[in-house]
């Protein structure tokens, strides 16, 4: 008896597993498509149609392209836009470009359009003051160009701009602010710095300094008498009969036998067996035995 053959088994459905089926073609190219004709993307979905509730305002979507500092900066720009010599300004066409922009200013932001509109009606005059006809008087005094104060100011305004371009090119580390660095220690074992010879001959020298300032001397006494010095000048003064104050201590070389001459020389002034003499102020001063009485 010959085996049965074995029946061939079907393929496992996946949706049986819990597994989501795969995507089929169709599915992928209609995501692509939605994909392509999205306006926009709402918290990541394609958005294909608008909102029938959406409210966008009028001035929602205003675009400036050129954005001035100032009445200066927007003059300065028609004229260079368009290559005019700025010492040879052709007022009408100027004036005329300027107003128009003023007015679209004036339609948004009523505030900011003061201050150009200062500068609107300083054009008007000096374009006026150039249409209308030159009086006998201001020829003979050759009042000017109008428009000189207007080219001077915008020549110092176009100097202090192209300055500040300048300027604000410049690199901002180091200008605005400085990089910190940290220096991180990798090793465990210690780095001494090492030592120059300078440092050590100076840390030498205050060592030096400091042991001259603890050192010790023996003070020796020296025996000194009074009356052996009173003899000596008693003696100096019997050969002569005066002598220089000076020339009494000559001979005495050390301190202490000088202070001792000298107060033996006041003891026998005490006792009347000298005296002490001047002449007059600032004179020099005389030593000379005591007369004594008969």
């Amino acid at each position: 008896m010959l085996p049965e053959q074995a029946e061939p088994m079907a393929p496992a459905d996946p949706r049986q597993d819990g597994a989501p089926p795969p995507p089929d073609d169709a599915a992928l190219n209609a995501a692509a498509d939605a994909a392509e004709s999205a306006i926009a993307r709402l918290y990541g979905e394609p958005l294909t149609r608008l909102p029938n509730d959406l409210y966008i305002p009028p001035d929602a979507l205003e675009v400036f392209l050129d954005a001035f500092e100032g009445p200066l900066d927007l003059l300065l720009y028609l004229i260079r836009k368009q290559n005019f010599n700025i010492l040879d300004i052709p007022m009408a066409q100027v004036t005329l470009q300027y107003l128009e922009y003023v007015e679209q200013i004036r339609q948004r932001n009523l505030e900011l359009a003061a201050e150009y509109l200062l500068m609107a009606a300083m054009l008007i005059e000096i374009k006026s003051r150039m249409l209308l006809p030159k009086r006998q008087d201001d020829l003979v005094e050759d009042v000017g160009d109008p428009r000189a104060e207007l080219v001077r100011r915008l020549l110092e305004y176009e100097q202090i701009k192209v300055a500040a371009l300048q300027v604000g090119a410049l690199p901002q580390e180091g200008r605005d602010f400085v990089r910190p660095q940290l220096f991180v220690e990798q090793g465990l074992a210690p780095v001494f710095p090492d030592v120059d010879p300078w440092d050590l001959q100076r840390a030498w020298l205050d060592v030096m300094r400091r042991a001259k300032l603890t050192q010790h001397h023996r003070i020796s006494r020296q025996e000194l008498s009074v009356r052996e010095h009173m003899s000596a000048i008693l003696r100096t003064l019997q050969s002569q009969r005066f002598v220089e104050f000076s020339d009494l201590f000559a001979g005495q070389h050390t301190v202490p036998i000088v202070v001792v001459h000298f107060v033996a020389m006041l003891e026998l002034a005490k006792e009347t067996l000298i005296e002490i003499t001047q002449a007059e102020p600032f004179a020099p001063i005389y030593v000379r035995l005591a007369y004594s009485p008969a």
